[in-house]
């Protein structure tokens, strides 16, 4: 099968100008020239199938939303070629946008004063949709989610959850052949995070459609993805599936205690005794991320048993989050 997205060897640098302090140098720098080469994204290659849905993950400013912009159309590599669809986004901008959807964080492409269904048939004629396509598009949406009480309501009479919602909708409207969410349950309760991500699935699995996927929360990423993609300062880190990833950490456990008094100052104590491993609390557990190559669960669990009072104790595998924490970290080999 084709490649839907094909990226060779892409490169984006941008000129920056390096600014002076105070209003003098403020005054300087309008006549400054003294500019600095910035690589947002740094020699990156990928190919992504019709269907598949892709986690595309790094921390901020690692040249994620650079990356999908270029993808998108809105910007040009320095060097390098991508070919979305067919087109070459920056060149094709018109038929790009024809085959793709986008849901970008807050910003809604729903019309803020009229009610769901008017921005449904705006975009019907923006994007020409047929009637006949329309009406089933609607009809799979309804099977989906209820969205009969959403349709005459106003959006900014809707709960953020019910805007993202809609959003997401009418990014499938036009049944692109690709489409883009960034950071798509930010904000949202866990009950509504699992209805997006319900949603999300449902739409890949029935349209085929492409879905690249920006998230920091890992909850999206084990309920959606199968195959992620890591960059970090421009540089593509990791580009396979879920499991082959936690391969490279294998050999870590996280050992969960309670014990009693400030889980956080505890936390702190812990990670003076045990400085070779990561230490974490939250509301009820103390974690302490084990590398049983350096030592044995059991080892760490007797030793903290020394100097603290454990109430309770979990064993658990490594999560997907502390993976891509410790990708960040380290990277991979």
């Amino acid at each position: 099968m084709a490649a839907i997205i094909e990226i060779k060897n892409v490169t984006k640098e941008f000129k920056v100008l390096n600014r002076r302090e105070g209003l003098k140098g403020s005054i300087k720098d309008l006549f400054s020239r003294n500019y600095k080469t910035v690589r947002a994204v740094d020699n990156i290659s990928m190919s992504i199938e019709q269907g598949e849905i892709v986690g595309y993950l790094g921390p901020n400013g690692a040249g994620k939303s650079t990356t999908i912009k270029m993808m998108t159309g809105v910007l040009e590599p320095t060097s390098g070629e991508i070919l979305v669809g067919g087109n070459v986004p920056y060149k094709n901008r018109t038929r790009n946008a024809q085959e793709i959807g986008v849901v970008f964080g807050q910003r809604s492409q729903l019309w803020w004063a009229l009610p769901l269904v008017e921005s449904f048939r705006l975009l019907k004629d923006i994007y020409r949709i047929s009637d006949e396509n329309y009406e089933s598009m609607l009809k799979l949406y309804q099977s989906l989610v209820d969205i009969e009480p959403l349709l005459h309501k106003p959006v900014r009479q809707m709960s953020l959850g019910q805007r993202t919602l809609s959003d997401i909708l009418a990014a499938f409207l036009h049944d692109p052949k690709i489409v883009f969410l960034d950071e798509p349950t930010i904000g949202l309760d866990v009950s509504m995070k699992a209805k997006i991500r319900t949603l999300i699935h449902a739409l890949n699995k029935e349209k085929k459609t492409t879905v690249i996927l920006t998230t920091h929360d890992m909850g999206d990423v084990d309920a959606l993805c199968r195959r992620i993609v890591i960059i970090d300062k421009g540089k593509m880190l990791y580009d396979n599936d879920i499991e082959h990833l936690k391969g490279f950490f294998g050999s870590y456990r996280t050992l969960k205690i309670r014990i009693d008094g400030d889980l956080e100052k505890q936390a702190e104590v812990i990670q003076k005794e045990l400085p070779e491993f990561s230490v974490s609390s939250d509301e009820e557990w103390i974690s302490v991320l084990v590398d049983e190559e350096k030592a044995k669960v059991l080892d760490v669990l007797s030793q903290l048993q020394k100097t603290h009072r454990i109430r309770d104790m979990q064993l658990e595998e490594i999560s997907t989050e502390e993976v891509i924490k410790k990708i960040y970290e380290e990277g991979v080999q």
